[in-house]
């Protein structure tokens, strides 16, 4: 018996009318008697008693309507949970990142990701932009969070709506902590900890215009946290993006100005171009454009 005539049945069975039924499945009447025929040939005994108003089911046929009822709910059943088998998703998705303040947005998305796949975890590795695209190379990352300026001819990508504020950090009893913001003037000569990524600091000279070439570059760090620790102990004005440490930074030992003019940076979510990648990761990723996509 087809599981598709079964239903058929159960339908004239229910409306008591091949007419009514043949207008809920979306067939012709013909079509559905013919159907409903064979499918009494088929087992060599009558299901219906036709009348002219209404038909009514046989002894054979009430025996038939609750077996098929029971068989109907036995199929839908098991393609709802083979559907939810399809959507059961584990493995393990590898990000890499800055200390950004696009990782709120990206917590965000893994926060939405995990309602539809609980049993996806994460491996998050910190790093800076260049260093998050080796292994991005190597098939060592799934997925970059990255700082612009970066190349992205080898990727594909949605650019996020957070602004990376470029800032100043500085001890809370400096001078220029009475500021509002600090100029490119207010830097030269002082000592400064710089970005290590050539790529940044291109930015940076772009910003300091004239003056770069009176920089005191004592340090070059790849990222604030470490940076903060020097500028804690005097040893420099660090410049970087606010990101991350700006929640946890003890403004008791540190503060930070934003830079005027102001410069900022967006920040992208990138994956390698037709790379194969696993289960977890092409979801997060679907899910990732998915999300950008709503916010048009």
């Amino acid at each position: 018996m087809d599981i598709r005539i079964l239903k058929y049945f159960l339908t004239v069975a229910r409306e008591e009318s091949i007419t009514r039924a043949a207008e809920v499945l979306h067939i012709t009447q013909p079509t559905l008697s013919r159907q409903l025929t064979q499918l009494e040939e088929e087992l060599g005994i009558r299901l219906f008693v036709r009348g002219t108003r209404k038909i009514a089911l046989t002894g054979e046929g009430m025996l038939l309507c609750r077996r098929a009822r029971e068989i109907t709910a036995l199929v839908d059943k098991t393609e709802q949970e083979l559907t939810a088998r399809q959507e059961l998703v584990e493995g393990c998705v590898i990000i890499g990142s800055g200390e950004l303040a696009s990782v709120g947005r990206l917590a965000q998305l893994i926060a939405s990701f995990r309602e539809r796949y609980p049993c996806v975890t994460y491996d998050l590795f910190t790093a800076t932009a260049d260093q998050v695209k080796e292994r991005m190379e190597s098939g060592l990352v799934d997925i970059g969070l990255l700082l612009e300026p970066v190349d992205m001819d080898k990727y594909d990508y949605v650019r996020l709506d957070v602004r990376e504020q470029w800032v100043a950090l500085m001890r809370p009893d400096d001078v220029l902590a009475g500021k509002e913001f600090v100029t490119a003037e207010d830097l030269t000569g002082v000592p400064i900890i710089m970005s290590r990524r050539p790529s940044v600091e291109s930015e940076l000279g772009n910003w300091f215009g004239d003056y770069y070439k009176d920089l005191n570059v004592v340090f070059h760090s790849n990222l604030p946290s470490n940076g903060a620790v020097m500028v804690q102990q005097g040893l420099g004005y660090a410049l970087t993006v606010a990101g991350t440490p700006a929640f946890l930074w003890d403004e008791e030992k540190i503060c930070y100005r934003p830079l005027y003019p102001p410069l900022t940076a967006a920040s992208v979510l990138a994956w390698r171009r037709q790379q194969p990648f696993g289960m977890a990761a092409q979801k997060f990723i679907e899910h990732v454009k998915a999300s950008k996509a709503a916010e048009r």
